[in-house]
């Protein structure tokens, strides 16, 4: 490992994921992410945007069996996820906007996303290039919907977890064809409001939209002290590799 990488444990050490020391680094939202997805040994999983391979990875750590396919635009994170699948995670090299024939020919059982959270019309770039390419949006968001809306089979779901300001957005994405909608708010604390959301949508679904409770991640009305305040429910997801339900 060169001086420009670290080695992070992930679920309590259940996944390490070599990461770059500086620019974008997987946090909490891809293990949030993965959590709440409701997959079974056997099914497919597209994660697009894998980065250095968080969210599948940690997917794959919880359920045992499944098949762990990841896009991603920049060579370098590409090439981590590779090493930190070890052969576990199909990582493919690609704008989301021109996927290779083969993959445009493949659907899944699930697909995941973690787009960029920030529209650069509004907002100042980063100044590494890949924490920019990592938040900041170049691809809009509507075209992560609809290539995930159109890579998930049919009673497939698609997740999503992104900035509570750009959930009308998502919504107003999805096509007619995903239902059984659902959104799980994410606040740091009581009181707070939400700053994160988790979608949830099922191809050909038919079920009533859900607005579920906010999922809570810290104790207490603040930050006191330097220590670990997740709440238990988190502190199992983060920890442990429990499944977030919703």
């Amino acid at each position: 490992m060169n001086d420009a990488l670290t080695r992070d444990d992930f679920l309590g050490g259940q996944v390490q994921l070599l990461q770059p020391k500086t620019g974008y680094r997987a946090g909490v939202d891809p293990v949030l992410l993965a959590a709440s997805v409701p997959a079974v040994p056997g099914q497919s999983i597209l994660d697009l945007g894998c980065g250095v391979g968080a969210a599948a990875l940690c997917l794959g750590a919880r359920v045992s069996g499944l098949s762990l396919t990841g896009v991603e635009l920049q060579q370098d994170y590409a090439r981590l996820a590779e090493r930190n699948g070890g052969g576990a995670l199909e990582v493919v090299v690609a704008d989301l906007n021109d996927l290779p024939l083969d993959l445009r020919d493949r659907q899944f059982d699930h697909v995941i996303a973690n787009p960029p959270y920030f529209d650069r019309t509004a907002g100042r770039a980063a100044d590494d290039a890949g924490r920019e390419t990592a938040l900041g949006e170049d691809t809009p968001l509507l075209i992560w919907v609809k290539v995930a809306a159109k890579r998930v089979k049919p009673k497939g779901f698609v997740h999503f977890i992104h900035r509570a300001e750009r959930l009308p957005e998502i919504l107003a994405a999805l096509p007619q064809h995903m239902g059984s909608i659902e959104v799980l708010p994410i606040s740091p604390r009581i009181g707070r409001r939400a700053e994160l959301v988790i979608i949830r949508a099922r191809k050909n679904g038919r079920a009533a939209f859900k607005l579920h409770a906010p999922l809570i991640l810290h104790e207490g009305p603040r930050h006191l002290q330097d220590a670990d305040s997740y709440v238990p429910l988190v502190k199992s997801v983060l920890r442990e590799g429990a499944a977030l339900r919703f």
